[in-house]
């Protein structure tokens, strides 16, 4: 019996054991899927010059790796993909301006944040180097306010901006009196910040605390006059976000990215955008390229209703029509799989 008793506990501490190796190889796996998916801003030397593009890398709804090659002459899917132990590789097929095509050959590494590697094709080799893309900050944007008082509704505006090192300042924007904006401070969803305010001749000090989830920002403004609820909405919300183009040309049709971030700056392709207009369902921005000695001035006017988006694509060279979706996020429980990144 005491024989029995034993091999029934070894059998159950191997299974233990085995259990364990098995949650722990799940663990490193999902780290090293982390790894990669996301933004990566990249740089490729092409005959002393560096060309900037960006790799995006996501899921499919199966789980699957996506990724694609987003640039100033559009999108392209990758194909082979694979990312382990740290090594990455994909190939890229290009449609040529003759109307052939070009397929290249990536394999590199992503290292402490870092990735490089080597784009092969029968062109040539070229460098590659990236990082992540830097995220906004997602108290960052325009909200706004209805501050509740008795009967009466008062509607500002709170501003959030964010600088280069992330440090946080804000601008409380309304029509009744003057406000100076303090000692702001974000963590875990929470958003604090002391407030100072002349309205006619009298100065008080007052504090808000709310709680940012998505695009509201609900909270309190305590002063010696009291308690204010405060219900905050994000500015723009139809506009922000991801949108998959498509542009129409002579030349044939492309697919192309536009990225409206919560601040109004943005990104068509990896084109720099520094200011998103949008007003009713009005869109419009402009951007200059520099290539060389030659310099490209493009703009863009369009509309946006419900989840679509069109309009028009105008440089020296001619227009083009653009139309768009926009990429609704999606998300699922934790240790489900899939979902757009």
């Amino acid at each position: 019996m005491k024989k029995q008793k034993l091999i029934l506990a070894l059998t159950c501490f191997l299974a233990v054991q085995i259990m364990a190796a098995d949650l722990l190889a799940q663990a490193q796996s999902s780290r090293r899927g982390r790894g990669v998916y996301g933004d990566w801003d990249v740089k490729v030397d092409y005959d002393n010059r560096q060309m900037e593009s960006i790799l995006s890398f996501s899921r499919d709804e199966k789980g699957k790796m996506t990724g694609e090659w987003i640039s100033f002459w559009g999108v392209n899917d990758l194909t082979e993909l694979e990312f382990q132990d740290s090594e990455l590789r994909f190939n890229m097929t290009r449609k040529n301006r003759d109307g052939n095509t070009t397929t290249t050959k990536f394999t590199g590494t992503i290292k402490e944040g870092k990735l490089s590697g080597t784009l092969v094709s029968d062109r040539g080799e070229n460098k590659l180097t990236g990082e992540r893309s830097k995220r906004v900050h997602r108290a960052v944007g325009s909200w706004e306010m209805k501050l509740k008082m008795g009967e009466r509704e008062i509607t500002s505006t709170l501003v959030v901006k964010a600088d280069k090192e992330g440090k946080l300042t804000a601008e409380w924007q309304s029509e009744q009196g003057e406000h100076k904006v303090s000692d702001l401070e974000y963590q875990r969803g929470k958003l604090s910040f002391k407030r100072s305010s002349k309205i006619r001749d009298r100065q008080f000090e007052s504090t808000f605390e709310g709680t940012l989830r998505g695009d509201t920002l609900s909270g309190t403004i305590k002063s010696e006059r009291g308690e204010v609820p405060v219900e905050g909405e994000r500015i723009g919300t139809a506009l922000i976000g991801t949108w998959n183009l498509e542009v129409v040309s002579e030349r044939g049709n492309r697919k192309q990215r536009l990225l409206v971030n919560p601040d109004m700056t943005g990104l068509m392709g990896a084109m720099n955008i520094k200011k998103v207009n949008f007003e009713g369902d009005q869109v419009s921005f402009s951007i200059a390229m520099e290539f060389g000695e030659r310099k490209f001035e493009m703009s863009f006017k369009g509309k946006i209703k419900e989840n679509s988006l069109t309009g028009e694509w105008t440089s020296s060279r001619g227009s083009q029509k653009v139309t768009g979706k926009k990429v609704v996020r999606t998300f699922r429980r934790a240790g489900q799989r899939g979902g757009t990144q």
